[in-house]
């Protein structure tokens, strides 16, 4: 990314530690109750123009990609968290001045004697 001077930008917006339940998993038992996920993102994208406007317009609205995701999730049932992190990762490239975005997602419980089982992926904007 690129500022208005030209210059290299790595601009980050985090969400972490996003807690929702909904049906994920292949095994039977798992189509029946939801479950808990552990959502964390890092959208990217060049916030220069809202470090010197303090204009909500120029920056990455997160409270409005959090609500996408929240309905996206709960109302998902899918059987993979690869699926489930790939349709998170469009909501947030649909967002405004969203460059590239990268969703880490947990499954707690899914595995004995761990606490969690993540994928994590990383799209851009083409």
């Amino acid at each position: 990314m690129t500022s208005d001077k030209g210059q290299m930008t790595n601009d980050k917006i985090f969400i972490r530690d996003l807690c929702l339940r909904c049906i994920i998993g292949i095994y039977p038992q798992e189509r029946h109750e939801k479950q808990d996920v552990v959502i964390n993102i890092v959208l990217e994208g060049d916030l220069t123009a809202a470090g010197k406007s303090d204009d909500i317009g120029d920056t990455i609205n997160y409270k409005t990609i959090k609500k996408k995701i929240i309905k996206l999730v709960e109302k998902s049932s899918f059987f993979l968290i690869e699926k489930l992190a790939q349709e998170i990762a469009g909501v947030c490239l649909a967002g405004k001045n969203v460059r590239r975005v990268t969703v880490t997602l947990d499954k707690p419980g899914a595995l004995r004697f761990t606490r969690s089982v993540a994928v994590e992926i990383t799209r851009e904007k083409k």
